[in-house]
């Protein structure tokens, strides 16, 4: 069963006015992983460097002169796919195009352009490139389990500037399948397994179900897929969609890549108006035919690629392996509604 647990405690302290105070600290517990993240509102107040208004474009914004993905510089500094996958060398769906990542995490790494601008400040992409983007990762994919029936360990990943991990400006997205498994994918393949085999329900309906309910988190919908701020977050300012029913890549209609274009650029829209520049995406798929595991998107906001900003990770992630956020899920959710309502 799914468990939503959370407690609060207290650190007391003498402060220099000499008042004694107690201040909370909330502690819970992910129901997907079991990982716990504590809540430090304390901290809400504090003023964050590079954080009072959206930092400027990087200096180099502009620059293509060292972009590979560029045009002029694409088609002699990328390399192509195997003959043998794709006869072509590169995936085009409308304005994406799709060839190898020259420097692979695995047996098949690629990457996929959208937007025709050299940089896109978050929150302002095309709805339709970023749609063509992820469906050309769709057909990608799908291709693979077609050439390569073991890589079924999959992912479509983006690093949005260099403070999430992004090496190049030029908007894309990475894509991920092997045969070995991630981390995180032997844990969810492993917990959807456990949910279904003891209570007959799928594991992120059960949750989604469960942030309905509540209600308290729950964001809004673009068309199947449905949003919430995570009850546990692993990252600041967390949100999740949810693809109810759906467990493969290949039961996933061009209206849900669509769909989850929109809500991905909301999610962008709403961390701009906190003056926040950088983000990590992510899907996980399970391909191995086992029928458990839904689609999900995970988005977290990543300190801001300015000067003299702090990382989001201190020695308590790092070391402790507790997430440490500022604000609750449920004022994070209130305050992302508003970019749903359209």
């Amino acid at each position: 069963m799914l468990r939503f647990e959370k407690q609060t405690i207290y650190a007391r302290l003498v402060m220099p006015s000499g008042e004694t105070v107690e201040k909370p600290i909330e502690v819970r517990r992910n129901p997907i992983t079991g990982r716990t993240c504590r809540i430090t509102f304390s901290r809400a107040e504090e003023r964050e460097p590079g954080a009072a208004c959206l930092p400027d474009p990087p200096p180099f914004a502009e620059d293509r002169s060292g972009c590979p993905f560029c045009p002029g510089a694409l088609g002699v500094q990328t390399p192509r796919l195997a003959p043998d996958l794709w006869p072509a060398g590169r995936m085009q769906r409308g304005r994406s195009l799709l060839f190898p990542n020259l420097f692979p995490y695995g047996s098949h790494s690629a990457v996929s352009l959208f937007d025709e601008r050299h940089f896109v400040e978050i929150g302002t992409a095309s709805p339709d490139s970023y749609a063509d983007c992820l469906l050309n990762c769709s057909d990608y994919l799908v291709r693979i389990l077609e050439y390569d029936r073991a890589a079924h360990y999959m992912a479509i990943t983006q690093n949005h500037l260099p403070s999430a991990g992004g090496s190049l400006l030029h908007p894309h997205l990475q894509l991920q399948a092997d045969a070995v498994a991630s981390n995180h994918h032997r844990a969810l393949k492993q917990r959807a397994n456990e949910h279904l085999g003891q209570t007959g329900r799928r594991l992120f309906s059960d949750y989604l179900e469960h942030e309905r309910r509540d209600g308290s988190r729950y964001i809004g919908r673009t068309g199947s897929w449905e949003w919430m701020a995570a009850f546990a977050p692993e990252g600041f300012f967390e949100i999740w969609g949810i693809l109810p029913g759906v467990t493969s890549i290949r039961q996933a209609g061009p209206e849900d890549w669509f769909a989850l274009a929109k809500g991905i650029i909301n999610a962008q829209k709403f961390y701009r108006s906190l003056h926040r520049n950088g983000y990590n995406l992510g899907l996980l798929f399970v391909e191995d035919g086992s029928d458990e595991l839904e689609l999900r998107a995970v988005m977290i906001v990543r300190s801001n690629y300015a000067a003299w900003v702090r990382s989001d990770h201190t020695g308590f992630e790092v070391m402790l392996g507790d997430m440490a956020t500022f604000s609750a899920p449920e004022e994070s959710a209130e305050r992302a509604r508003p970019f749903w309502d359209d």
